[in-house]
């Protein structure tokens, strides 16, 4: 979520654990694009001009996307499927950053902001199972990921009292939040990082929203930074996973 308008499954990883492998550089070379389009973005929201924040907003997934597309050339195609989560994943994900200006007939955005950022946790969930199962058919979640658990109690303690008519759709949209964090370990440890940095986005925005006095402390720079940082490395995690597995 981000600030409002304010054979082998799954590409077939060899029989091994990635997630002491760094994402290669030939790899980051080809997301240069989407992440000098996520830089403009964070000076424009830090010291203008203002005209670029919404622009620059609604370019970031697809800059991504096209980081994704062009990444995954040459993959395998039983990758093809997990490739394809991805894409959706990351559509959603846009759908959310511009639900002002995609659901112009909606009073509020909010909700529907938490549909499609919900809709986009579940297809990377899909994804991170689907990915594990091609290399270990019984991975499991590391036991470390149990703090997500802990962390989605906190945040409906800390959040229900000041959350209204939102408060069953900000609790489900926090277990498929905390669901991608979890599931992002059974990638890389980049995927893993990815996935908790979209978790403190959402955490800081979701304080920010909602707990009277938290937007004077946390600015829009923090949610989109930790926003734009945990999609890159969710996104070129799994083609490093996948090009390992098609190695």
């Amino acid at each position: 979520m981000t600030t409002p308008a304010s054979g082998p499954s799954a590409g077939a990883l060899p029989r091994r654990t990635p997630s002491d492998e760094p994402v290669p550089w030939r790899t980051l070379a080809l997301f240069v694009p989407y992440l000098i389009v996520l830089v403009i973005h964070l000076v424009a929201l830090a010291v203008g001009p203002a005209t670029l924040v919404y622009p620059t907003k609604l370019a970031l997934m697809p800059a991504l996307a096209v980081g994704v597309s062009v990444a995954s050339r040459g993959l395998a195609r039983r990758a093809r499927a997990t490739i394809a989560l991805l894409l959706l994943a990351l559509a959603f994900s846009w759908l959310g950053d511009g639900a002002a200006w995609f659901f112009p007939f909606l009073a509020d955005e909010l909700p529907a902001m938490l549909a499609c950022f919900g809709v986009a946790h579940v297809l990377y969930i899909v994804l991170f199972v689907r990915l594990a199962r091609g290399a270990r058919p019984r991975a499991r979640l590391p036991r470390w990921t149990l703090v997500y658990a802990v962390w989605w109690v906190a945040m409906i303690a800390v959040l229900w009292p000041h959350l209204g008519a939102l408060a069953i759709g900000v609790a489900l949209y926090g277990l498929v939040l905390g669901g991608t964090a979890a599931a992002a370990s059974l990638g890389s440890r980049a995927t893993a990082l990815g996935g908790l940095l979209f978790l403190a986005s959402d955490t800081l925005l979701a304080l920010r929203l909602f707990l009277p006095g938290a937007a004077d402390v946390i600015g829009d720079v923090a949610v989109m930074a930790t926003y734009g940082l945990g999609q890159f490395l969710l996104a070129a995690g799994v083609i490093a996973v996948l090009r390992r597995g098609s190695a």
